[in-house]
């Protein structure tokens, strides 16, 4: 029986354990802050987002995400306060400006400068020209051919 009540005792205190639970008036701004911390990406942590991440700073910005939603900020503005605050690092999809243009345009531009090589190598092979043999040559094969040593 103690076995039984120190398990039970056990069990229910696991379910006391501190869970990141975040109250939203409406369902519309849950919707818009689980997106927002699945776009962001944790600074401290190595490609992870803030929903994944564990660290604290990226409890922290949850938390600084849910103060703003519920302040009645939009979400371009809690992107912007982020970029701001951390770079563009901090976005899991970087802007389209001139520093990132090899990063949205660089595997289009390598793709097709591969396939042009690769038409350019398949290419037909033009036909050689045969020319005749000399005067010398001639005679050259006729002596290899005439040579009793070749014949059985």
């Amino acid at each position: 029986m103690r076995v039984l009540l120190s398990m039970l005792l056990l069990i229910s205190s696991l379910t006391l354990a501190n869970v990141n639970v975040y109250n939203f008036s409406d369902k519309v701004q849950e919707t818009r802050f689980n997106h927002l911390i699945t776009d962001l990406r944790c600074p401290k942590c190595q490609n992870q987002n803030l929903a994944d991440s564990d660290a604290p700073l990226a409890k922290d910005l949850k938390d600084r995400v849910y103060l703003m939603i519920n302040d009645g900020r939009s979400d371009s503005e809690i992107l912007t306060f982020m970029v701001d605050r951390y770079g563009d690092f901090v976005l899991y999809t970087p802007p389209v400006k001139p520093i990132t243009w090899f990063l949205w345009f660089g595997p289009a531009v390598i793709l097709l400068l591969v396939l042009i090589i690769v038409f350019a190598r398949r290419k037909k092979p033009t036909e050689e020209v045969v020319q005749p043999l000399s005067p010398s040559e001639a005679q050259q094969l006729s002596e290899l051919l005439n040579k009793k040593d070749l014949h059985p």
